[in-house]
C-alpha cells in the first residue's frame, strides 16, 4: 500500500486524480498539498494546508508525487507568474519530495513541451521536465495531453469554441493532437505509477489514450 501526493487537485486533470486515487486500493492515503481546504472529504484523504512559497518539508512526503499544477497567462496576470505556477512550484515540491525519500513523480506536461521552444508556455513546460530529470526520481513520467476535454470550474469561451470545432473536424486532426478526457490522462498516470518503471518516460497525447 502507498501513499500518493497531489500538487493541483483542484484543477481539471488534478481532480481527476485525486477521485481515481481516493478509489484505487493500491493507495491508502491521498495527501492533497493545496493552498486552501478541498470541499472533498473521504477515508483515504488528508489535506495538507501549504504555503507555495514556503513549504513546510514535513508535509510533503509520501511514494508518489502526482503533480497538475498549472494555470494560464490571463490567470496569472503576467509571464513571471505563470512561470511561477507552472514551474517553479512544481520543482521546488520536487526537490523536497526527492529529499524526503518519494520515489516517483508522475507529471501533467503539455503536447508539444520544449525548453527550446519559442512559445512561452512550451518553454515553460519543457523547462519544468528538464528541471524534474535532473532530480534523478526513481521514476519519472510526464505525460504531455493535448488539450483537455471535461468540465472546468471556470468557464474559457475561447477553449470552448477550439474544442467545438476540434470534435466537428477530428477526422482531420493527427490523433497526437486530437481532444483528450482528463479523466483518461489521470488514469494513464496512475497505472504508470504501478508499473514497476524505472527511469524517464515522457507520453504523447496519442499513447495517453492506450494506457488507461
Amino acid at each position: 500500500m502507498k501513499t500518493a501526493l497531489v500538487l493541483g487537485a483542484t484543477g481539471l486533470v488534478g481532480g481527476r486524480l485525486l477521485e481515481q486515487l481516493l478509489h484505487d486500493a493500491r493507495y491508502d492515503s491521498v495527501v492533497a498539498l493545496t493552498r486552501r481546504p478541498l470541499e472533498r472529504q473521504h477515508p483515504k484523504l488528508r489535506q495538507e494546508i501549504i504555503d507555495f512559497d514556503h513549504p513546510d518539508p514535513t508535509k510533503i512526503a509520501g511514494d508518489d508525487l502526482f503533480c497538475a499544477l498549472g494555470t494560464t497567462l490571463r490567470k496569472a496576470g503576467s509571464k513571471e507568474a505563470q512561470y511561477r505556477i507552472d514551474c517553479t512550484y512544481p520543482y521546488e515540491f520536487g526537490k523536497i519530495a526527492r529529499a524526503n525519500g518519494v520515489r516517483q513523480y508522475l507529471l501533467v506536461s503539455s503536447v508539444g513541451a520544449d525548453a527550446r521552444s519559442s512559445n512561452f508556455y512550451l518553454r515553460t513546460k519543457g523547462d519544468l521536465e528538464e528541471k524534474l530529470r535532473a532530480l534523478h526520481f526513481d521514476a519519472f513520467v510526464s505525460a504531455r495531453p493535448s488539450f483537455l476535454l471535461g468540465d472546468r470550474s471556470e468557464f474559457r469561451l475561447g477553449e470552448r469554441i477550439g474544442i467545438a470545432l476540434a470534435q466537428v473536424f477530428a477526422f482531420l486532426i493527427p490523433r497526437k493532437y486530437r481532444g483528450i478526457p482528463a479523466a483518461t490522462v489521470a488514469s494513464a498516470l496512475i497505472e504508470r505509477a504501478n508499473a514497476g518503471l524505472s527511469g524517464v518516460e515522457m507520453i504523447e497525447s496519442d499513447r495517453l489514450q492506450l494506457l488507461r
